[in-house]
């Protein structure tokens, strides 16, 4: 059970995707590792570093900007259980994304969390 990376969460409109990328990319000195278009949720996601963009409207944006940070996992499952016993709520049991799996839970401190196993 381990946390591969943690992701600091952006959140923008569509129409600064690329322009924020592009800023990324330059004070990273890397390129994006990550894009997708979530459809069904009328998002798009990219990773540039340790930082998640997550484009959408709004009003789209509104629930998710409770969220704090996403936590890269090996095992989401395993952590589902720990996080229990550590007294965490989860707030959204694992659910199937387009990158795999994920779930919310929020730490005993109140911070939400994302939790992701890729697929």
């Amino acid at each position: 059970m381990q946390i591969l990376k943690v992701l600091t969460r952006v959140y923008l409109n569509p129409a600064d995707l690329d322009d924020a990328i592009a800023f990324y990319e330059n004070l990273f000195t890397e390129k994006c590792w990550l894009w997708f278009q979530y459809s069904e949720m009328e998002l798009e996601f990219a990773g540039v570093g340790s930082i998640l963009l997550i484009a959408g409207s709004a009003e789209v944006l509104s629930p998710f900007k409770s969220t704090q940070a996403t936590f890269l996992v090996d095992s989401l499952n395993e952590f589902r259980e720990e996080l229990a016993l550590q007294g965490a709520v989860i707030l959204a049991e694992p659910n199937k994304v387009p990158t795999g799996a994920n779930m919310r839970a929020m730490h005993p401190d109140g911070t939400i969390i994302e939790y992701v196993e890729f697929a």
